[in-house]
């Protein structure tokens, strides 16, 4: 399937924004493809945090990403200890969550004709393309014999 241009950059973003999620040990996480559903944007990126201060680092650490691609953040809404942070980039929006406010909000279920992106596939590191690879030298039986010796200090 191809995608515009518009649509393939903002799967970028979601993808550089999962990457350092993922880093930064968010659990949970999920992507959603709302174009179909929504007018206001393209994708949700949600995630847990494990603590208040593990929800900071991430918000600071998904800033400097977008800052990193030159994409204007629209807005951030927290409120301190609400549990619950959201990051505006306009064809992306990510919801950060403490696992308290995610279970309570279920913002999954308000989106269930979402598609949903695999995360997975979505920051696997892709495999380079070669037409073979090529064989490993085999060692010399000298060089093989002389790395099976365990090495003893002397002294």
């Amino acid at each position: 399937m191809k995608l515009k241009p518009k649509k393939q950059a903002a799967l970028e973003l979601v993808k550089l924004c999962c990457v350092a999620l993922d880093d930064k040990k968010a659990g949970d996480l999920r992507v959603l493809d709302v174009s179909e559903q929504s007018s206001v944007t393209d994708y949700l990126v949600i995630a847990t945090a494990n603590s208040d201060p593990h929800l900071r680092a991430l918000r600071v650490e998904l800033e400097k990403v977008i800052d990193a691609t030159k994409t204007h953040i629209v807005g951030i809404e927290t409120a301190q200890e609400s549990g619950w942070t959201v990051i505006d980039a306009f064809d992306l929006m990510i919801h950060l969550f403490s696992a308290e406010r995610r279970e309570q909000y279920g913002l999954e279920n308000l989106w269930k004709d979402a598609v949903e992106v695999s995360v997975a596939k979505l920051i696997a590191v892709p495999k380079p393309k070669s037409a073979k690879t090529p064989k490993a030298a085999k060692p010399t039986k000298k060089a093989a014999a002389a790395s099976r010796k365990p090495r003893v200090a002397k002294g």
